[in-house]
């Protein structure tokens, strides 16, 4: 499970309407909506400067939030929608949604890498190319794993990790169908470097140039 889930800070917004929404853009603030969870919905403002540095450090619609609103309970929520201003492109107002615990909910969940002491390939001086440092999976809102762990062990150069190699966590389900590759151990750099000069040293086939026999003049 996942140790901290991050949390969102908002107050609770007095009216509803064009005009409240207004007023709280005004006072340097993002109106928003929380909804679902079997009750009413609750409108909220969050600090507009918090706001864009969430989304500007990314996966923002793709991150479960435990949301603090005063005089309320907190709750888990992922953002479904931002609209943004047409031509400024800064946040004007976001949707939230209550998830439940049975809820599915689609997260990007971080790989760790184990054992690599035991893998002959980086041994042997290869290197491990992380394709995908998180990778999109569909869990359980109750049973969300901190990461997903690729075991390295045995692993030989040229040796490739995909996922239906990884044991994803019970309930849990890629957003991709195919089998994506995680990571891969390729050969290192000198060896690499070597074997190419190796073949640029190698002399070119002398090529073998028949000349037509000189005709026989006529006596």
């Amino acid at each position: 499970m996942a140790e901290e889930i991050p949390n969102l800070i908002a107050e609770e917004r007095t009216g509803t309407g064009k005009g409240a929404a207004r007023q709280a853009r005004r006072h340097g603030m993002v109106p928003g909506v929380v909804y679902g969870g079997g009750i009413d919905p609750l409108p909220i403002q969050i600090p507009f400067n918090d706001l864009l540095k969430r989304l500007k450090a990314g996966r923002f619609l793709s991150t479960l939030f435990n949301l603090k609103v005063e005089g309320h309970d907190d709750v888990r929520v992922i953002c479904r929608d931002v609209q943004r201003d047409v031509v400024k492109d800064l946040p004007t107002h976001l949707d939230l949604m209550r998830l439940r615990r049975a809820s599915k909910v689609n997260l990007f969940i971080a790989v760790d890498f184990i054992n690599e002491n035991e893998a002959p390939g980086l041994k042997k001086g290869g290197v491990l190319t992380v394709v995908r440092p998180e990778i999109e999976l569909i869990v359980t809102a109750s049973e969300i794993p901190e990461n997903i762990t690729v075991d390295l062990t045995g692993l030989e150069v040229g040796d490739v990790i995909t996922i239906s190699s990884v044991n994803l966590p019970e309930g849990a389900k890629p957003t991709i169908d195919r089998d994506f590759v995680i990571a891969n151990v390729s050969a290192p750099s000198s060896l690499k470097s070597s074997e190419e000069a190796e073949g640029d040293t190698e002399a070119p086939e002398e090529e073998t140039v028949e000349t037509p026999d000189e005709e026989t003049p006529d006596e």
